[in-house]
Order: structure tokens, then sequence, then C-alpha cells
């Protein structure tokens, strides 16, 4: 290479913008940018890659597989949820609060819903989130045994809900379903489905807010019961 080659070599290279260095905020901020635009079925570590310019074997690191990459993903998304402070009153006002919060988080990423539904969510928000909600179970006077059960209950009512709610409206003709579901209630035979047409539109009453919160007190009064027996020691499958 002739002299004047190589100083136009260094000086396209020296031109170069440098790249700015891998991080787990900088990647996951780089996911969620790409969920937002193609969906968590296009949320791999390989489309991450491409995106920052850098191979996937470089993302692993700091994520084990793509399932792993949705679970801190999610955990990331949970961050304003634990920092937002809860308003004063009854410990399950706030509580409900709290679960409407992560319920939210969720309701806006219908596939991370229900990514939710299936896979051991972990990482410090996830954490902090059910630390939060186990204080005030034990605030509430529950035992050790019915907060350290009742926690999933809680959070499974309020991913399910979630997943369910949100899938449902972001399909197209949501509305002419729930119109149909309506019709079809009001028009039930009262000679082959007596309970149906007997309450009526009261199957179909209240605002998701309301519902949410009376299913939450629901799972909270059942959690109350005396228990029949101690639990063993052995984890749930």
């Amino acid at each position: 290479m002739a002299p004047n080659d190589t100083l136009r070599a260094r000086q396209r290279q020296r031109a170069r913008p440098t790249k700015t260095a891998l991080t787990r905020q900088g990647i996951i901020h780089a996911a969620l940018t790409i969920l937002r635009a193609e969906g968590l079925s296009k949320l791999t570590l390989r489309r991450i890659a491409a995106a920052l310019e850098t191979g996937p074997a470089s993302l692993y690191v700091y994520f084990r597989d793509t399932e792993d990459l949705h679970v801190q993903l999610l955990d990331a998304l949970l961050e304003p949820v634990n920092t937002a402070i809860l308003p004063d009153g009854p410990w399950q006002d706030r509580l409900n609060t709290l679960l409407i919060r992560y319920r939210d988080v969720l309701f806006t990423y219908p596939e991370i819903a229900r990514m939710a539904l299936s896979t051991r969510l972990s990482g410090p928000q996830y954490l902090t989130l059910v630390d939060a909600a186990l204080a005030l179970l034990q605030e509430g006077g529950l035992t050790d045994h019915q907060a350290a059960w009742g926690i999933d209950l809680l959070l499974l009512f309020a991913t399910s809900v979630a997943a369910e709610q949100s899938t449902r409206q972001s399909k197209p003709g949501a509305a002419e379903q729930e119109s149909t579901l309506a019709f079809e209630v009001a028009a039930a035979d009262p000679r082959q489905y007596p309970q149906i047409a007997r309450l009526g539109q009261a199957l179909l009453s209240g605002t998701g807010p309301e519902r949410f919160k009376w299913g939450l007190n629901v799972l909270l009064a059942g959690m109350q019961c005396p228990e029949d027996a101690a639990p063993s020691a052995a984890a749930a499958p």
C-alpha cells in the first residue's frame, strides 16, 4: 500500500464514530425500542445485536438466552411501579394500588403479559414488588404461610387479568365481540338459560377497576381462612 493510501485509511478509521460500550441498561433500552416497534416475537438476541452493531455472542455476557432477556426486560419495566409512592390509606387499598400498577405495566405490553404467565419471573425490581406486597399482607395480619402462598395467587390474578384484557382489546373486532356478547346475554332464553336470563346485564356490569378490586378482596378473604394443615417443605412444581 502506498504511503498516501495508508494515510487515507488511517484518516477514515479516525473519522468513524466510536462505538458506545455495551451495558445492560443500553441493551434493555434497545430491546424496549424493538419491542414497541416490532413486538416480542422479533425480540431476539440476534435482532438486538444487529441494532447495536455487535455480535450476538457479546450479549450472552448479560443474558443466558432470549427468555432471560424477556424476563430482564419486564424487570426493567417494573421500576416505576416500585419508585412511585403508595397513597395513605388501609393496607388493602395500598395493595390494590400496587397490584394495579403492576397490572398496568403488563397491560401496556400484551405479549409481555402472556410471557409472564408461563415464565418464572425474577430480578431486583420484581423482588422489590414481591417484598412490598408481602409487607402489606403482614400489616394486614396474615400469617407467614398465608402470605407466602397467597402472594402467588395475587400476582397470578393481576398477570392473568392483564394478559386476558390486553390481548382481547388488541385484537381486531374487539368492540364488535363485546357487543355480540351483550346482545346474547340480553336475548338469553329463560327456559334454556334461566340463570343467565335472571342475572342479565349484571353479568357484564362494573368497570375494570371495580372488578379488579372486588377480585382482589375475594382472594384476600380466602387467604385469611383457617389453615387446614401445615405446608410441607417441598417446593411447588
